[in-house]
């Protein structure tokens, strides 16, 4: 399978948040073509503020490995990471990150500032972003646009 694939996967996770009040923003990880982990953005149903698709994808991957290194393990999300899921994936050591929009607000993998890659940590993380960009942004929107109705 290839990259468009697992990031269809992300986005159909992004839609399950919306329904319970949450951001819709979804991560899938994936290793060897198998899903390891999926998750979507939790904050508000579950009281969390570490309920982060990303984060939940992370700890599910790993413990489907069984180990906190996710070595060959590539993250697909529908949002750039914040500082938090940034840095949580340069702690697990993943390879490689595909995220789709841009976030100007928050974005630690390159926008605003790269927790990814930055040169004084032990880990970098491969990024690519602004893969299908306009389809998690357009989930974005109709979201903020369904709340100011």
């Amino acid at each position: 399978m290839d990259d468009a694939t697992w990031m269809r996967l992300a986005l159909e996770e992004a839609a399950k948040a919306p329904p319970h009040g949450d951001v819709p923003i979804g991560a899938v990880a994936v290793r060897k073509g198998q899903v390891l982990g999926a998750g979507h953005n939790r904050r508000e149903v579950d009281h969390d503020p570490t309920a982060h698709a990303e984060m939940l994808a992370i700890r599910e991957a790993a413990r489907a490995l069984g180990s906190w290194r996710l070595d060959g393990v590539t993250l697909y999300c529908t949002l750039e990471p914040c500082p938090m899921c940034a840095g949580a994936m340069v702690l697990a050591r993943l390879p490689r990150l595909v995220y789709a929009a841009i976030d100007p607000k928050a974005g630690a993998a390159g926008s605003i500032m790269d927790v990814t890659r930055h040169a004084r940590l032990n880990h970098r993380v491969s990024v690519e972003g602004g893969f299908m960009a306009d389809e998690a942004s357009a989930q974005l929107r109709a979201f903020f646009a369904s709340l100011r109705e």
